[in-house]
């Protein structure tokens, strides 16, 4: 496997990397508290979507591949924030095994 080449100028949008820690509610649940951890620049290019049966509606899923300038700390279950959107990351890889890059499937919430 060769080295992975990527122009930085793919590079060009800036995300914010945030980070969910939940915060339990009366009803023994837990509400969603995203809050900012970081900042990236990222390339984000539409993977799949698909349309699935769920409690009687039609769902959709929407997923993306984000890649990134590797980067410590980052883990699944984090998001990158593009304006009002939030891509949560479902996994995460070194695509070429140099520690120069990551690569992550993202689902996009909604």
């Amino acid at each position: 496997m060769g080295t992975l080449f990527l122009d930085a100028g793919l590079l060009r949008h800036r995300a914010l990397i945030e980070r969910n820690d939940p915060v339990p509610d009366a009803m023994g649940g837990a509400a969603d508290r995203w809050h900012e951890v970081g900042e990236a620049a990222v390339r984000v290019e539409p993977a799949r979507a698909e349309v699935s049966p769920e409690a009687g509606q039609r769902i959709a899923r929407i997923t993306h591949r984000v890649t990134l300038r590797h980067r410590d700390g980052l883990e699944r279950g984090m998001a990158f924030r593009l304006g009002s959107r939030r891509l949560v990351i479902r996994t995460l890889h070194d695509p070429d095994e140099t520690g120069r890059y990551l690569v992550c499937r993202c689902e996009e919430e909604r």
